[in-house]
This record gives structure tokens, C-alpha cells and sequence, in this order.
């Protein structure tokens, strides 16, 4: 099998542009100590990016504001978010969503 030169800068460029954005904070922040206020601010990173994402596809459909109103992914997504409040269960929040908007897409 003979590796093309071009193919092969292709994907040794693309490891690198993927390795170089994971490592080098990884090296940089392992040798400080981030303060207090820091990791407070460092605990709310996970959630504000799920968040971002859920509002995204909830909505946003093709580019603009979609309607609430034929918007069958937010209705489902109420009694989601009411069982992933009142449970904390991941799996008990899955089902709900799944079965949620199973539901909607069928009766509409």
C-alpha cells in the first residue's frame, strides 16, 4: 500500500491542529494554581455549554426562531426537564424525553 505525501501531511496536520488545542492548557494550567473564585467560575463550564446546546436545537430551526407553537421538541422537552428536576435520574430523563417525543411526533 503506498502513502501518498499529501495525504499524509493532511492527517498528520489535522493531528496536530486536534492535539495542540487539548495539550496546551493541559501543560499551562497543570503548572499554576487557579484561585478560589476561579474553579467556582471552572464548575458552571459544563452546564453552560449543555445549556447552549439544548437551546440551540429547542429554538432554532433553520437559522430563525422557531414557533412555539408546532415546536414539538420544546413541548416534549418540558416534562424532560420536570423529571430530570424532581429525579436527577439520567436514565429516567432519557425515557421521559424519548417517549415524550415519540408521543408528539405521532399525534402530529
Amino acid at each position: 500500500m503506498e502513502v501518498r505525501p499529501d495525504i499524509f501531511l493532511i492527517i498528520l496536520g489535522a493531528a496536530l491542529v486536534t492535539f495542540i488545542p487539548r495539550v496546551l492548557p493541559l501543560m499551562l494550567l497543570s503548572r499554576i494554581t487557579i484561585p478560589e473564585w476561579g474553579m467556582r467560575w471552572l464548575n458552571y463550564m459544563p452546564i453552560a455549554v449543555m445549556s447552549a446546546l439544548v437551546a440551540q436545537e429547542l429554538f432554532i430551526d433553520e437559522g430563525r426562531f422557531a414557533a412555539l407553537s408546532t415546536n414539538v421538541e420544546l413541548i416534549a422537552a418540558l416534562p424532560t426537564f420536570w423529571v430530570a428536576v424532581k429525579t436527577r435520574s439520567l436514565l429516567g430523563t432519557v425515557v421521559t424525553g424519548v417517549l415524550s417525543l415519540m408521543l408528539l411526533r405521532l399525534l402530529f
